[in-house]
């Protein structure tokens, strides 16, 4: 093949992780997504692998023990002042997530799957949720009648990194 019949077949974007996201219930009610490039896993455990740590704030669960290194365990719906997760809980659903050398386990109702948006789909969220979920946001994408909030993780790192220090 020439080098005009490789560009010819070639589509920016096809297989890029910009666009791909992981899609997830944060509780029963609210439906977002994260980006696959901050995504290291998605993972569910027992309540018992998280240790509580006293005198934290009500949105972190404590620590675990994960592929040998301890992070910190984040409630998601508590950190957004939404209602809370279905209790009693036997086992976590935890996306683990990676902004520079910081990871960061986030607690959800229910992981979904992979979903690909266009960043032209992806429009300012202020007006369309709660001005105190506006600060974790990269903005909401309108989909099938429901809004899928599209969550900023360097700016959910940060907030968690000021709570535990």
């Amino acid at each position: 093949m020439t080098k005009s019949q490789l560009t010819l077949y070639y589509q920016p974007g096809q297989n890029s992780l910009e666009d791909s996201y992981l899609q997830f219930q944060i509780n029963q009610q609210t439906t977002a997504v994260l980006s696959i490039t901050h995504t290291q896993e998605a993972i569910i455990v027992p309540v018992e692998s998280v240790t509580s740590m006293p005198n934290m704030p009500s949105c972190i669960l404590g620590l675990m023990n994960w592929r040998s290194r301890v992070i910190w365990v984040i409630d998601m719906p508590k950190m957004f002042n939404l209602e809370g997760l279905e209790h009693p809980l036997r086992q976590y659903n935890i996306i683990v997530i990676k902004v520079e050398s910081k990871l960061l386990g986030l607690v959800v109702q229910e992981i979904k799957g992979t979903t690909k948006l266009r960043a032209d789909d992806i429009h300012s969220p202020v007006g369309q949720v709660a001005t105190s979920l506006v600060p974790y946001l990269c903005g909401c994408v309108e989909e099938k009648e429901e809004i899928l909030l599209v969550l900023d993780a360097r700016n959910i790192v940060n907030y968690s990194s000021a709570g535990s220090d």
